[in-house]
């Protein structure tokens, strides 16, 4: 019989201080190390907060407090049975500012987490200084793109599957997470995908998605995201982050990322705010931060101090 992981296990040593924060009314985990402006790093999905495991150090050593969280339902942090909607995952970030002592935040999330970025700045503005999405589309051009292009509607199948009870959380589970690593190479550029490197980053991810509760938390996002389009919840959200956002924005974006297609990405400039910055780089899959880690670092470090 496979032993699931205990919770602890996904605090890995490093560089960087573990600890516990409440916030939003939940207990989120965090991994932190350094001083000065707040750069607080969301991961995306099947991720945790050690997929930043490069930046946090580096983002250190160039002056500021970089934070990694694990978001509801992920790693260490709760798992409630509810609150994986885009107001509550806002309010986790916007309360997570406020607890950690800081009044405003650049925000860098990957995929999941850069939706939630674009999310937080268009819902709570004054808690943002800049937004970096990496391999990540704002939440209404994902939208108009799963309804409008049949590219982007085939490479979001998962969101469709994933809206089937209890199966999926089975699959996920499987051969020890098995399905994890199927998703990384999938969606990731084909010379990461074929170093040492990737054989070397997919244990942890797989081992963070047999916590109890991570899969099943982690599939709610997207079933949320899907049930919302014919709810009247959805249509609120949809007129509360149709605007500009007044933060910065820099897009960070693999040419080669077969999750969010880059068209999809570079549409989303439609809402982006002054000096923003959109990235397309060649070779690069789904996971910038992953495949070219020093790149994606010095244009974090390049594009806050500028803001």
């Amino acid at each position: 019989m496979e032993l699931t992981p205990d919770p602890s296990s996904v605090r890995v040593d490093g560089p960087w201080t573990h600890r516990d924060v409440s916030a939003n009314g939940i207990r989120l985990h965090v991994a932190e190390c350094g001083e000065g402006p707040l750069v607080l790093l969301l991961h995306g999905f099947a991720g945790f907060w050690w997929t930043w495991r490069h930046q946090l150090p580096a983002l250190a050593d160039a002056g500021f407090r970089a934070v990694a969280v694990d978001l509801r339902g992920y790693g260490d942090s709760d798992k409630p049975p509810r609150g994986y909607d885009a107001w509550t995952l806002a309010g986790d970030v916007g309360g997570l500012i406020k607890t950690l002592g800081a009044r405003r935040a650049h925000l860098v999330g990957h995929a999941w987490g850069g939706m939630l970025a674009w999310t937080v700045a268009a819902l709570h503005p004054r808690l943002v200084s800049s937004v970096t999405a990496i391999g990540a589309a704002h939440p209404l051009a994902f939208k108009s793109a799963v309804k409008r292009t049949s590219s982007q509607i085939r490479a979001a199948g998962h969101l469709f599957r994933f809206q089937l009870p209890m199966a999926p959380e089975k699959w996920l589970v499987r051969d020890n997470a098995a399905a994890v690593e199927e998703l990384f190479a999938k969606w990731s550029g084909e010379t990461w995908r074929s170093s040492s490197d990737f054989t070397e980053t997919l244990p942890p991810f797989r081992q963070a998605m047999l916590v109890p509760g991570v899969a099943h938390s982690a599939l709610e996002y997207y079933r949320w995201a899907f049930r919302a389009q014919f709810r009247g919840e959805g249509r609120r959200f949809t007129d509360a982050v149709n605007a500009r956002i007044t933060a910065p924005v820099l897009q960070l974006h693999g040419a080669d990322d077969t999750c969010i297609l880059p068209e999809t990405a570079l549409a989303s400039v439609h809402w982006a705010g002054p000096h923003s910055e959109p990235k397309l780089w060649p070779g690069i899959g789904h996971f910038p931060q992953l495949e070219d880690p020093d790149r994606v670092t010095k244009s974090v470090v390049d594009f806050t101090r500028g803001t």
